[in-house]
């Protein structure tokens, strides 16, 4: 059986709203979300279990401590200070280099990259409660108790970089869980197939070699997050070649990102890593509405399944994938190949 793990305290957190082309609008990442994908597990007889609290330790691997002070008390301090129930930004430093700020106002443009991460009075303790699913199911793989483990995180986590949250990720659970792996394996893959590039995990291990870095996703070229996920974006430092990314034409489909996976699977095969996280996004659904790419259920299965043969213990971690009359059927199709496919 495989192990799952979610938390009702990820519920806590709902954003409202965010500003798209200059309107506000309801921020899909909503805790309807979580019943959904729990409702899937119950369809593949899975019993998610609720976490431990592993406190601040795996999380400080990849976040700063200013970052995780900041989260956890910028909400009362925007409310001490007048500011309304939710924490938005209204101004953003130039660059990050110079004096740290001493103002909630000053903080929040410093931390949150924007709109779509405002914090609400329950988002760090939702944050936290995904990120400690990311741990537990990390810590299953890694002491060899099951060699696939399912994290049912939300929020989502891999847009969140070492000390800036976006596109409404927080913690980066992603990287987490693979800091966590590196406890007990030599080196670790991240393989991110959310419809959205992973902009935080490339931040957080650009300079890296002991985790290399995968993203297939929708262009960035004239999607979010813009700036970063381009091919010619391959790490710096010792990182340089750790990092590669396969941006996809706006509306592919499965052939497409099936293509894109085979070269990174590849990859992934010449890095001969002892573990694998993979990040899990289903909003590469063409019934996603975000729309970016149009993978099938049945597309879901096929990606899962070929994941799944390279045989790497493997950790789950949800990312995006948002409320569509198949996003439930997306999630049962990708567990339920993948588990398959190992048996």
């Amino acid at each position: 059986m495989m192990h799952a793990y979610f938390s009702p305290d990820q519920l806590l957190h709902h954003g409202q709203s965010f500003l798209v082309g200059g309107e506000r609008k309801p921020i899909p990442e909503t805790p309807e979300r979580a019943d959904i994908l729990n409702a899937a597990l119950t369809k593949l007889g899975i019993s998610p279990s609720r976490p431990a609290d592993y406190g601040l330790s795996p999380i400080a691997r990849v976040h700063s401590p200013e970052y995780l002070l900041f989260l956890e008390n910028i909400h009362q301090e925007w409310r001490a200070a007048g500011g309304a129930d939710i924490v938005v930004p209204h101004i953003h430093p130039f660059d990050r280099q110079g004096i740290y700020p001493a103002t909630p106002a000053g903080k929040a443009g410093f931390h949150l990259g924007d709109t779509s991460c405002p914090i609400t009075a329950g988002t760090w303790q939702s944050a936290r409660a995904s990120a400690n699913c990311a741990i537990a199911a990390a810590r299953d793989v890694g002491a060899e108790k099951t060699d696939i483990a399912y994290a049912l995180c939300r929020p989502p986590g891999h847009h969140a970089s070492r000390e800036i949250a976006g596109g409404f990720c927080y913690l980066n659970n992603s990287a987490i869980a693979a800091m966590d792996l590196r406890e007990r394996f030599g080196r670790v893959a991240i393989l991110d197939i959310d419809l959205h590039h992973g902009n935080g995990t490339q931040h957080i291990f650009y300079d890296r070699d002991d985790v290399l870095t995968l993203s297939i996703h929708a262009d960035p070229a004239g999607f979010y997050p813009f700036y970063w996920g381009h091919a010619h974006e391959r790490g710096n430092g010792a990182g340089l070649g750790y990092n590669h990314n396969f941006p996809l034409p706006l509306g592919s489909g499965d052939e497409v990102f099936l293509n894109a996976l085979d070269r990174a699977l590849e990859t992934i095969q010449r890095y001969a890593p002892d573990g694998l996280v993979l990040a899990c996004g289903l909003d590469a659904s063409g019934d996603d509405p975000f729309g970016g790419l149009c993978v099938s259920t049945g597309g879901f299965g096929k990606i899962s399944r070929k994941i799944s043969l390279i045989g790497l213990p493997t950790v789950i971690v949800q990312e995006g994938g948002y409320v569509s009359p198949t996003l439930g059927d997306n999630l049962v199709q990708f567990l339920e190949s993948f588990a398959e496919a190992r048996s």
